[in-house]
């Protein structure tokens, strides 16, 4: 029986993460990308990566959230597999979330509470959000011990590292490919999708069994209402601060977060710009999250600045991501906006199974065993 043949446009979270799936199942994968592996310019490499679906909630709606718990589950599994099939280890923790706020800004915080509190499914307040006081912020996070009267856990969410993610992923693609004879196509990018091809800049016509479009904002004149919302990111080394979780700081203007990373390194941000603008950080910017940083405690004055990034998170209208084919049979994942690391298992799980039942693709063995089971 011959090998069914999937072009995928796009090597981003999205793109890559198919690939890997859909080699599992035994397809022959070709991957096409507009930059090279390693470029560390758009979303995916750039994006802070928590897994947050109670905190989103704050800016985002039930399917989000139902989304971030099911991939918060497998995250965990998937990364065991990548880890065993590579060799590679990908920082994965899931010990929750320390929300604070200062003095002044602790109306923001209750109003965040409010917000939070309105969105979660019934009864699901008590297990995804506890009020804290200051000697438990000081057990969970002793550098913050003693600088906010009170705040919020979030016990339910997660972290990643998704430098090592994308490390990972491209291993187990490298391997994959090689094995089903299908290639990694770098510094192509692809002009437009068809149900069976894909259509590069220079016109050649790559023709597949079946095509998908995981192009986040490349996909603009073919995905209507698609486009980019700019988001900043500060990264620092810090050795000597220690902080087991993300904590996010409530502030009028903004919700800066910092998530910690192996080897002492923070990954800081806050900014969410309704723009396509990809250029560099702005001074504002980086004032205020440099600033904010400093005032969640004064040990990061002394922290090393390695990178300000920016990119842009492919956005509809609605917000909410797509994982289907369209009227014209072309597959699409996209849309996943600021939302990428919380939700892509579930979304890209979708286009997996999809994909999977029309091309009739069998499921891993050890899967349906654990099904069966």
């Amino acid at each position: 029986m011959k090998t069914p043949g999937v072009g995928i446009a796009g090597a981003g979270l999205a793109g890559r993460l198919l690939a890997w799936r859909l080699l599992r199942r035994g397809a022959r994968v070709s991957l096409f990308d507009a930059g090279a592996r390693g470029d560390r310019g758009s979303a995916g490499p750039t994006a802070a990566a928590m897994l947050s679906p109670t905190a989103e909630l704050a800016a985002a709606d039930a399917r989000i959230h139902e989304l971030g718990l099911r991939s918060l589950d497998l995250w965990r599994g998937w990364l065991a597999e990548l880890q065993a099939r590579t060799g590679r280890e990908v920082y994965f923790r899931r010990e929750g979330t320390l929300v604070v706020a200062h003095a002044p800004d602790r109306g923001s915080l209750a109003h965040y509470e409010s917000l939070l509190r309105a969105h979660l499914p019934a009864g699901e307040a008590a297990e995804s959000m506890q009020r804290v006081d200051a000697s438990r912020i000081g057990a969970l996070e002793p550098l913050l011990e003693g600088r906010f009267a009170d705040g919020l856990f979030l016990p339910l969410e997660g972290q990643l590292a998704n430098d090592q993610l994308y490390d990972a992923l491209a291993a187990a693609l490298d391997a994959g490919l090689a094995a089903c004879g299908g290639a990694w196509h770098e510094n192509c990018p692809i002009d437009a999708v068809r149900p069976d091809a894909l259509i590069a800049r220079d016109g050649t016509r790559h023709e597949f069994e079946l095509a998908v479009d995981c192009r986040g904002i490349g996909a603009r004149a073919e995905l209507p209402g698609l486009h980019g919302v700019r988001g900043e990111v500060l990264t620092v080394s810090a050795p000597g601060v220690q902080l087991r979780r993300p904590v996010r700081l409530i502030h009028p203007r903004y919700a800066l977060y910092v998530a910690p990373r192996p080897g002492g390194r923070f990954i800081v941000g806050a900014t969410e710009l309704d723009s396509e603008d990809s250029g560099p950080v702005t001074l504002r910017s980086t004032l205020e999250l440099g600033s904010a940083l400093y005032s969640l405690h004064p040990e990061f004055g002394e922290a090393r600045v390695l990178r300000l990034a920016a990119a842009l998170r492919p956005a509809l209208p609605d917000r909410e991501p797509v994982a289907a084919r369209d009227a014209a049979g072309v597959w699409r994942v996209n849309g996943l906006f600021r939302h990428g690391y919380l939700i892509a298992p579930a979304v890209v799980g979708e286009a997996e199974r999809g994909i999977a039942a029309q091309l009739g693709l069998p499921q891993p063995a050890h899967e349906e065993l654990r099904d069966a089971a």
